[in-house]
């Protein structure tokens, strides 16, 4: 009943605060209070890019970057750490593994520390994670230093997906979310190609050493961004939540409208209901947890972990040479990053992640098609090529969408005064799934190199089902405006 009241609250605001502007050739557009001047209006919640606004999008990038670096490091620093240590391949196979661990615990932690300290002291803590990590990696002498630095360095990751997503969406305006979301959770690919490209060609310690350079970056950025004020209106901190949102808008910003949505909505939340657990299994939310946990899923269960910590395997046994494979794959994932960014205002986020999950199906297909060749001895001079293809097409795909819109969408699609548990618990899900993957792929793969990969595909196509029938576009509304007609849709 209480989501009813603030549906129809922003409902009668929006038509209270929009009138419809001629423009001289009978069509009408919507605008915002009067036109002095005669042109466009513009509509107060619709705002430019700030300086503040795109150093705080750096922020976040950085943290999306560095977990990029994480995923992959282990797969490009095997053979020198296990030669360098004297590792059995069981040591360091506990090394690459030990990260999903660490990101398990901070998928645990995530959800409640963001909601009690804040987003910009989460990113703190994170930071000081992904900085303790590398130092331990970067000086370890033994095993258990490295294990205990891939250890921190999966908390750091855990967290980050979490709180990157929710503090961009809670500073961004409407018009510009979709980009800037989408152009940050796409660092995590441009990490992981960076990582690849420079990875075959430099030592491991010096991998690491690189790859705390954006832990540096982002570290002395936190001294300039605001907190999220969607939190501070949460915990009712007032002016500093109106302050908080006029730096983000820009000084000469009208935020009247946009700061009365905000506070009315969280407001009657706040009296309504606490975050508690339990309380994301009410009737009205049910449709939010099927979306936000089956998207986590689409994501990881596509075989996803299993390139990311297995290419070299994979482009061994399919007679590639990993360092080629590795130089063409970052090759590929950067012009496929840019345009999904850069697609998604137009097309909205639902369209890109359906386009996203066709092509991991078909990136699975293909590279299940020339193992199974490279099995039967057909084509020995084709199989190869197509390996290769089948796992540009994947990781190009999943870099075009799938990297970053499902923890958008998560982001957006659940009101404030749930999202703490509902990010835990989706964080969770996420990454027992991704545990589940890396963990079972080389059975799988000993199983069937062929099979594998056909697996994978027929759960991206499911993928592709569950987001044609069941996800919400969220392009061009309010954070307010999609809970609302979420929660709605089961009253």
């Amino acid at each position: 009943m209480e989501d009813e009241v603030v549906r129809k609250s922003l409902l009668v605001k929006q038509e209270v605060s929009s009138n419809i502007v001629d423009n001289g050739n009978g069509n009408g557009h919507v605008g915002d209070g009067a036109n002095n001047n005669g042109g466009a209006t513009v509509r107060p919640s619709d705002s430019s890019a700030t300086a503040i606004l795109v150093i705080s999008t750096i922020v976040a990038a950085c943290g999306a970057f560095t977990g990029g670096s994480v995923a992959v490091y282990s797969s490009l620093a095997e053979n020198g750490i296990i030669a360098d240590m004297g590792l059995t391949v069981a040591e360091y196979s506990l090394f690459g593994s030990i990260m999903t661990i660490g990101a398990i615990i901070g998928a645990l932690i995530s959800g409640k520390m963001t909601d009690v300290i804040g987003r910009r002291y989460t990113f703190l803590i994170l930071d000081i994670f992904y900085i303790m990590g590398w130092l331990s990696i970067i000086f370890a002498k033994g095993a258990w230093l490295l294990d205990f630095g891939r250890l921190l360095l999966g908390v750091g990751f855990g967290i980050t997906c979490y709180v990157g997503p929710v503090y961009l969406a809670e500073i961004t305006p409407k018009n510009l979310r979709g980009g800037f979301m989408s152009i940050t959770q796409s660092m995590t690919s441009y990490g992981s190609s960076l990582t690849y490209l420079i990875g075959s060609i430099i030592s491991w310690r010096t991998l690491a050493i690189i790859g705390s350079i954006p832990c540096i970056l982002m570290f002395l950025g936190l001294f300039l961004i605001p907190e999220s004020p969607r939190w501070l209106a949460k915990i009712g901190k007032q002016r500093e939540f109106e302050a908080a949102l006029q730096c983000l808008r820009g000084v000469d910003a009208d935020t009247s409208q946009e700061a009365s949505d905000i506070k009315d909505y969280t407001d009657n939340l706040q009296q309504n209901s606490d975050d508690k657990i339990q309380n994301l299994f009410q009737r009205k939310y049910v449709h939010l947890l099927i979306v936000g946990v089956g998207l986590m899923l689409v994501q990881v269960l596509g075989g996803l972990y299993g390139f990311l910590f297995y290419m070299s395997e994979i482009f061994n046994s399919a007679g590639i040479s990993s360092t080629v494979g590795y130089m063409v794959l970052a090759v590929i994932l950067i012009p496929s990053i840019f345009l999904g960014a850069s697609l998604i205002d137009k097309l909205g986020g639902r369209t890109i992640l359906m386009v996203s999950a066709m092509g991991n199906c078909l990136g699975c297909f293909l590279t299940g098609l020339a193992y199974l060749l490279q099995d039967h001895n057909w084509w020995k001079g084709v199989s190869p090529i197509l390996a290769l293809v089948g796992v540009l097409v994947y990781m190009g795909s999943y870099s075009f969408g799938m990297v970053g819109i499902p923890w958008i969408i998560v982001s957006e699609i659940f009101p404030i005064n749930v999202k703490g548990s509902a990010g835990t618990l989706c964080n969770l899900v996420n990454w027992f799934a991704s545990c589940l993957v890396s963990y079972t792929f080389n059975f799988l793969f000993e199983w069937s190199s062929a099979g594998t990969f056909f697996i994978y595909s027929s759960i991206c196509s499911l993928g592709v089902l569950f987001i044609a029938k069941l996800v919400p576009e969220t392009k061009g509304r309010t954070l307010e405006e999609i809970q609302s007609s979420l929660t709605d849709i089961l009253q």
